[in-house]
């Protein structure tokens, strides 16, 4: 007997970026055919739940998209199973999602009576000064990744005016017929909206080994700041949702109305930018270099003044990657001490709850 196992493909859930902290969810609950909202206090047990889940779904053959928490990866914040449609989320900390249709698609279990009162007024002094520093925290990190993204812009206001659009807009034409031909579905194309990755606290952090692990064909692009990559994938990406062409977009976790990734399931195609501070070479059959880099015009002075511009970004990311451990730390202490008020014996009767939405 030959047991088939689901697939288990890894996202970044929020991204701590230049413009705050950034999701998709919004994009997975109006489009779920059920959403099932989890509502509890900064806590590991829902993790572990979302891990249960995972593993019950897998084992019976179903794919899950898992995502992770920046700030502690090994946390996860939500699944999706798309065979069901079936998406599962943690909708409290850090960002705080409400349902629009309680009673139809979307349901709510909450977990903030299963904390044992008197055990949180015993450590309420201890959980005020943590929950200040952390606050502390992410307010300077957030606060570094918008200087950071201030920084980088003045490095693509140098790179744009270097660029060769007409030479881009040929290699952008020459892309569409190459992987899009004269082919146009009939049917309504399907668009999927992700985060790759993150800045977490060892620095930067992403899943696109993961996201790209079944895609035959890998199209690394390779291109300086400014010149064109996010614009190009946009444009390809609208080109394959007029032709019905099944879309995901893969979003910048530094600035979020970016895009960083493009897979189109049904050709098995993905092409992604593989510049710092996700470099990546081809590895493996199938890859290939998009260059972007040569359609960049040379420029000594301005060459000079990105260099410059580049050593103050990088002190903006490390003052980042500073505040991000010391944020994780706080965020790891108040998660400690809020599990030990938990009751059990009312936590498992709520996870009885979540398990019997799971098996309607």
């Amino acid at each position: 007997m030959v047991i088939i196992y689901g697939t288990i493909t890894e996202y970044m859930g929020t991204a701590y970026t230049g413009r705050g902290i950034a999701h998709k969810y919004d994009t997975l609950i109006a489009t779920a055919e059920q959403t099932l909202l989890l509502k509890a206090p900064p806590t590991n047990t829902v993790s572990d739940l979302l891990n249960e889940a995972t593993t019950y779904f897998i084992k019976r053959g179903f794919d899950v998209d898992r995502f992770h928490n920046p700030v502690d990866v090994d946390r996860i914040d939500a699944i999706f199973i798309s065979a069901f449609g079936l998406f599962i989320l943690q909708s409290s900390h850090p960002v705080a999602l409400e349902p629009t249709e309680f009673g139809g698609r979307h349901r709510v279990i909450s977990f903030y009576d299963t904390f044992d009162e008197n055990k949180l007024q015993a450590q309420t002094t201890d959980l005020k000064k943590i929950a200040e520093e952390s606050d502390l925290q992410r307010t300077k990190l957030l606060q570094a990744m918008t200087n950071a993204i201030h920084i980088h812009e003045e490095k693509e206001a140098l790179n744009i005016p270097r660029v060769m659009w007409k030479e881009h807009d040929e290699l952008l034409e020459s892309l569409k017929v190459e992987l899009f031909g004269t082919m146009k579905l009939h049917k309504k194309s399907t668009v999927a909206h992700r985060i790759a990755g993150s800045l977490a606290p060892g620095g930067s952090r992403d899943y696109l080994p993961s996201i790209t692990s079944r895609v035959k064909r890998r199209i690394l692009m390779k291109g300086l700041s400014g010149t064109g990559k996010s614009t190009m994938l946009k444009t390809l990406g609208k080109e394959a949702e007029q032709r019905g062409i099944d879309v995901q977009y893969g979003w910048c976790g530094l600035d979020p109305n970016s895009v960083d990734l493009l897979l189109f399931p049904e050709l098995s195609v993905c092409l992604f930018d593989a510049t710092l501070p996700h470099e990546y070479d081809p590895e493996r059959p199938g890859d290939e270099i998009l260059d972007l880099v040569s359609l960049v015009a040379e420029n000594a002075e301005a060459e000079e003044a990105v260099q410059e511009i580049e050593g103050r970004y990088k002190e903006k990311i490390m003052d980042g990657i500073g505040y991000m451990h010391a944020f994780a730390q706080s965020e790891s202490k108040l998660r400690d001490v809020m599990d030990k008020a938990i009751d059990r014996k009312r936590f498992e009767e709520k996870a009885k709850q979540f398990w019997a939405c799971i098996h309607e």
